[in-house]
């Protein structure tokens, strides 16, 4: 009887070590003593008994002490508290691109003529962070850019990682939300719509001259009168006008105004085609205006710059341009079908010579995924189009202006079902210039790129 129940408690013994990695081994090791004769049945069973209840105990112990959860979705992975105070979301993101024969978009008569180049590049390399903190409704989000490509005359730091978009939301009420930080400020649709939402493999040549970009500074944000015939959003804000990453150096504050309606009563989020097949018609109709004075005349992820022709900022005196620039959109998307377009207009005032400068252009694109009218086409594959249309003085000659036109042809093939975490693009494009001095280029320009977020 003693070697029985010293063999019991061994057994009982490597049972508690075993309780939470070899549950089945375990079980495997009653039955044999069971039959061996060193336990009677009702005895396997009551050791039995305790082991799962010893297993039960262990993970409510683990669970209180490491009370997170673990998932992943369209966000990334998320960490997130039982209590769901905390969340955090981790995505990493690729734009793999290869280009013919331009990089970019060529603008002046040089640049059509200079050499071709077939480039293969990772165009972004991002890791974005959000999520909430102490409660739902208090949100952070920042995303990093891991290595920006650059020209070989360009110094290395033009390559180096950066902080692009840093910002903490209140919004505890829907009707108004405070937004602190550094982002793309929500001027227009083409530009606040990620580069890993787009309809084509880059934005429009619109984009460049009218877009504010990354700005620092506060804005509020609300939606009224949700899901009425008056259904609206609106957003203002104040920001230091200088873009990504730079100190104001004067008083001089950048304001932006936009207001925006949405006819059907409910919100089109800020992404490009109807990948999610959108089932009742969404649509939307904004106007924003924004005024700047300062040392720049455009901005870009890089952050303040200059229009070809005006001085570059760093030689620029703070206040040297007065910038006024209005823009109107809409946009629509039903069961598959995707539209959107802009017009904008912008004045720059050189304040030394109180001579302004007019520029005015825009896009409109749209796409469809076809297999809806014919089952044959893949339902992954979805067709676009986009015309866009730019007028720019020539500083050194207020009368004249050159004209630019893009027209694009291109195609999405959204894969394993991820939406656009995981798409193949290719898009070609004609691009022309009629220039001020009457001669005109053309060009045709040939992209394809996987974008994927994980």
């Amino acid at each position: 009887m003693p070697n029985k129940i010293l063999v019991a408690a061994v057994a009982s013994a490597t049972l508690a070590l075993s309780a939470n990695v070899y549950a089945d081994s375990t079980q495997d090791l009653i039955d044999a003593l069971i039959t061996k004769g060193v336990l009677t049945e009702d005895e396997g069973a009551l050791l039995a008994k305790g082991r799962k209840a010893e297993k039960k105990a262990m993970d409510k112990k683990v669970g209180t002490s490491l009370p997170i959860k673990l998932s992943h979705g369209k966000k990334g992975f998320r960490f997130e508290t039982e209590d769901g105070k905390f969340q955090t979301n981790l995505a990493w993101r690729a734009q793999l691109r290869f280009t013919t024969p331009d990089k970019g978009d060529p603008k002046t008569l040089s640049n059509f003529r200079d050499q071709s180049q077939n480039t293969i590049e990772a165009r972004r390399l991002r890791m974005k962070i959000g999520g909430h903190a102490y409660e739902p409704w208090l949100k952070y989000y920042f995303e990093v850019d891991l290595q920006p490509t650059r020209k070989i005359a360009d110094s290395s730091s033009n390559a180096s990682a950066r902080v692009i978009d840093w910002r903490i939301d209140v919004a505890k009420y829907k009707e108004a939300t405070l937004r602190v930080g550094q982002w793309k400020i929500n001027y227009n649709r083409e530009r606040v719509d990620s580069s890993g939402k787009q309809q084509f493999v880059e934005r429009s040549i619109a984009n460049e001259i009218f877009t504010i970009d990354r700005q620092v500074g506060a804005q509020l944000t609300g939606r009224l009168f949700k899901e009425t015939p008056m259904d609206m959003n609106y957003w203002a804000g104040v920001y230091t006008g200088e873009g990504r990453g730079v100190a104001n150096p004067d008083n001089n504050m950048m304001t932006m105004a936009r207001v925006q309606w949405n006819p059907n009563g409910r919100y089109l989020k800020w992404q490009q085609t109807d990948v999610d097949f959108t089932e009742k018609p969404t649509s939307s109709i904004s106007f924003a205006m924004a005024s700047n004075t300062g040392a720049c005349t455009k901005w870009s992820s890089s952050g303040c710059g200059n229009l070809g022709g005006f001085t570059k900022p760093n030689a620029a005196a703070p206040g040297t341009y007065k910038v006024n620039q209005w823009t109107q959109g809409s946009a629509f998307k039903y069961r598959g079908f995707s539209w959107q377009q802009e017009y904008h207009d912008k004045e720059v005032t050189d304040e030394a010579t109180g001579i302004t400068y007019d520029f005015d252009g825009g896009y409109a694109q749209a796409g469809y995924f076809f297999h809806n009218l014919m089952p044959a086409v893949p339902k992954e594959l979805e067709l676009a189009a986009r015309y866009a249309r730019v007028n720019e003085p020539n500083p050194g000659a207020i009368t004249f202006e050159n004209e630019r036109e893009e027209f694009t042809m291109g195609a999405n093939w959204f894969l394993f079902g991820a939406g656009h975490n995981n798409k193949i693009t290719t898009d070609v494009t004609r691009l022309t210039l009629d220039d001020s001095s009457g001669e005109s280029a053309d060009e045709t320009r040939f992209r394809v790129q996987w974008d994927v977020t994980f």
